[in-house]
Order: structure tokens, then sequence, then C-alpha cells
């Protein structure tokens, strides 16, 4: 398992926590608006934690945290997660959120049948037409649809959210989006920030919508989900 960064401290990546973020290296997504090119496409570049590393941080600030964030990357592509995850359930009393897109229903499903993960926020690229577009590569829908009725069986605490960038993200989407994902509990529309590290340069110059703009697709949105929030604005 190639643990690539740590934050030690974050307020918003665990709703309602003071938390700390694991970052694993690798993604089988290419989506060209993500910032962590480093950790998908560099990583060798990067230190590696080792896991006794991570535990013996994770004991040492027990006290002062609330809960542990697994993010990429994609976690759930590597097969000994179930193991590391166990060990912190067994060694703190930590709840764990995990970060995924969704691509390995398989692994999600055994992660919550051992109460492995207390909350999962899955991201949703874009509407079912554009996914692969906004994906960079072609996606089995099939198991991002097996994902999504996963959580919405509601065995675990979760959001689905998405990064509302122009080119993958219209009035259209969000309407397809909220029929798709209706009945889910939480959708969160992250705004997105324009960043040197996005994987394809060119959207580093892109322009997000103004905040107004993701009021209107939430007011869109807002009757699918138990609830519908904007986030980074």
């Amino acid at each position: 398992m190639l643990i690539k960064g740590l934050q030690k401290t974050t307020l918003i990546d665990y709703p309602g926590k003071i938390a700390c973020t694991v970052f694993l290296a690798k993604c089988n997504f290419r989506c060209p608006f993500c910032q962590n090119k480093g950790l998908v496409e560099n990583y060798d570049d990067l230190k590696t934690i080792y896991e006794e590393e991570l535990l013996d941080f994770l004991h040492r600030r027990e006290k002062y945290l609330e809960g542990v964030v697994f993010s990429g990357g994609e976690p759930t592509l590597y097969k000994d997660l179930p193991d590391l995850l166990e060990k912190i359930k067994k060694e703190t009393k930590l709840p764990i959120k995990l970060d995924t897109n969704g691509s390995n229903p398989e692994m999600l499903r055994e992660l919550i049948e051992k109460k492995l993960v207390d909350y999962v926020a899955m991201d949703i690229k874009s509407s079912q037409s554009k996914y692969c577009l906004a994906a960079g590569v072609n996606v089995d829908m099939e198991k991002i649809n097996e994902s999504v009725e996963l959580l919405k069986e509601g065995k675990v605490d979760y959001e689905f959210r998405t990064t509302v960038v122009p080119d993958f993200f219209t009035e259209e989407d969000a309407k397809e989006i909220a029929e798709w994902l209706r009945g889910a509990g939480l959708y969160a529309l992250q705004q997105f920030i324009p960043s040197e590290e996005c994987i394809d340069s060119d959207f580093s110059k892109k322009r997000p919508y103004p905040a107004s703009k993701l009021g209107e697709f939430r007011k869109i949105m807002e009757k699918s989900f138990g609830k519908c929030v904007i986030k980074n604005v």
C-alpha cells in the first residue's frame, strides 16, 4: 500500500469532526480537473509513509483526533485496505471515512459489511451521459451504479458529491444527476478551483462558475435529496 501523504489535522474532510487525512497513491481514473496529479501520476517522487508510522501517529494523536479520512488517489484499488482499516479499528477508537470514486463496489461492500468504515463520500463525476469524459477513461457504469445503490441502502453514513466543472456540468446535467440519485440522503455540490496541479494543465486556467450559479444548480436538485449543500464557496 502506497501511503504518500498525511494531513495531520483537517476540519473540513470529515463532516463535524477534527480528523487527519491519509492519502494513497494511484487511481484508475484520469479526471482532467483532478488536483492530485502527484498522487495519480508522479507518486514515485513522493515520500512513502509506512503502515507502522501511520499507526504510531494515530496512537500518539488519538486523544486529539475524532476521525481518520482515507483519500487519494483511489483507496479501494488496494486489496490490503481492509487489513489496515481493521488494525486501526482494533488499536484506536477513531471512526473512519472513505473517499472513493465508486468503481470498486465489491471492496466497498466488504468494508461496509465488516464495519470498517463509518462514513463514505462517493464522487459523482458528472451525469451518466458525460461520465467517461469527466473521468478521463472508459468507466464501467454498472459498477458505479452498484456503488450508488449500495450506499443508498443506508447501512453506513454517506454523501454523494460532484465537483462542478463547467465543461462537465450544466443545468441539463444537474437534472440528470438529480433524477439518477433521487432519494439519496445527502448530495454536495463542490466548487471547482483551478490549480497548477490539475492533471490536464488546460484546467488550471478554466474559470469556475460564480457562486450564484451553484445556487441555481442547488435549487434544481434539492427536491431529489434529503439534503443538498454547496461546499468550497
